[in-house]
């Protein structure tokens, strides 16, 4: 969906139609949660501070987000989708790949569902979504980014290399700023750049991920749409009232989110062996830091001292930290089952 939250913020007030609009919390920590086109023009993001935010667009509407809307009108679009396929994989509130190789309406082009689609949600829900229509999950992702918003991008086979060639590197799927950085010392700022490393090459740099960057250089991904999703990870994380840098304070916070985060684990009845810690510093830069167990990871006192062992290797005393985070990940379903048969033709809608 096309800035989903904002979306239904300015549907359901149309006192907001027209105007720069954030979802999220205008004080001093508050943290931008989506962003309406209006307020992209003057650079609002989401995930941005509400602070920098506010600089950018003086006259930006703050409203609360109202997570149970989303979620229900999420799944009004679900049950538009399920009209033509059950092979959906959600990846949030508000995208999806679909795999509409078979369809229940035997529609035979992919982009005419899409099309029939988007009119739907629009007439039904009177909300504007982007779709992008393609032979493999990655090619759909960049498709349905391509022509946003209200778009609809079509990428056939026999284009998907010329196509890729011109795709700078960092719309490329799972190349953050990081990545990015390294493929720029490298000489790679677009896909025909990368096509030129060998395989060998990339994943000597990135590990496993350079073998998925060099199938997508070729217009290859063979990931399926996986209509039954296993959950991989249970977390939760704590924006701070104030940055902390003292020893006994950050003990302090990491065990009040150890508590929250066994909480969760014990509702959903969840079991992994992997504990991330995520700590996001006074100056919004992040790290991650992860151990793998041979137990299961479920209780206070399985987490808490591996919580602390992890937080060892964080160097807060010369930069606050603003949150902190934890998570459990591996559960053995995923490691023994591992993935489904590959999807054969998925698209997209997405924010």
């Amino acid at each position: 969906m096309d800035a989903f939250y904002a979306s239904v913020e300015q549907r359901d007030h149309p006192e907001f139609c027209g105007k720069p609009l954030a979802v999220g919390h205008a004080e001093e920590r508050g943290v931008v949660a989506a962003a309406s086109y209006e307020a992209r023009r003057y650079g609002v993001r989401s995930a941005m501070p509400s602070l920098k935010a506010k600089r950018l667009c003086p006259h930006l509407i703050f409203v609360p987000g109202r997570m149970d809307v989303y979620k229900s009108v999420s799944g009004q679009i679900h049950e538009i989708f399920h009209d033509y396929t059950d092979v959906i994989e959600p990846l949030s509130l508000d995208e999806a790949f679909l795999d509409v190789t078979e369809n229940k309406k035997n529609i035979p082009l992919a982009v005419d569902i899409a099309k029939e689609i988007k009119r739907r949600v629009w007439e039904e829900l009177s909300l504007v979504a982007s779709a992008g229509v393609s032979y493999n999950k990655f090619l759909a992702k960049i498709a349905s980014d391509y022509r946003k918003p209200d778009g609809l991008c079509t990428i056939h086979p026999e284009q998907a290399l010329d196509f890729i060639a011109r795709l700078p590197i960092e719309s490329f799927w799972g190349v953050g700023p990081v990545t990015a950085k390294k493929m720029h010392a490298l000489g790679i700022h677009n896909g025909l750049q990368l096509r030129a490393y060998s395989l060998e090459t990339l994943k000597s740099y990135f590990g496993k991920a350079g073998a998925l960057y060099y199938e997508f250089a070729r217009g290859v991904d063979e990931r399926p749409v996986e209509p039954v999703r296993i959950r991989k990870s249970i977390g939760c994380e704590h924006t701070l009232e104030k940055d902390v840098s003292i020893y006994s304070s950050v003990i302090i916070e990491l065990y009040h989110v150890a508590v929250e985060l066994v909480e969760r684990l014990k509702r959903k009845e969840f079991h992994g062996n992997t504990l991330t810690l995520k700590i996001k510093f006074h100056d919004f830069t992040q790290i991650t830091r992860s151990v793998t167990q041979a137990v299961e990871l479920t209780t206070l006192d399985s987490i808490l001292p591996l919580a602390k062992e992890l937080m060892k290797h964080v160097d807060y005393a010369n930069h606050p930290i603003r949150l902190i985070g934890l998570s459990v990940s591996n559960p053995k379903e995923v490691m023994e089952n591992g993935y489904a048969q590959w999807e054969q033709l998925s698209f997209k809608f997405s924010d």
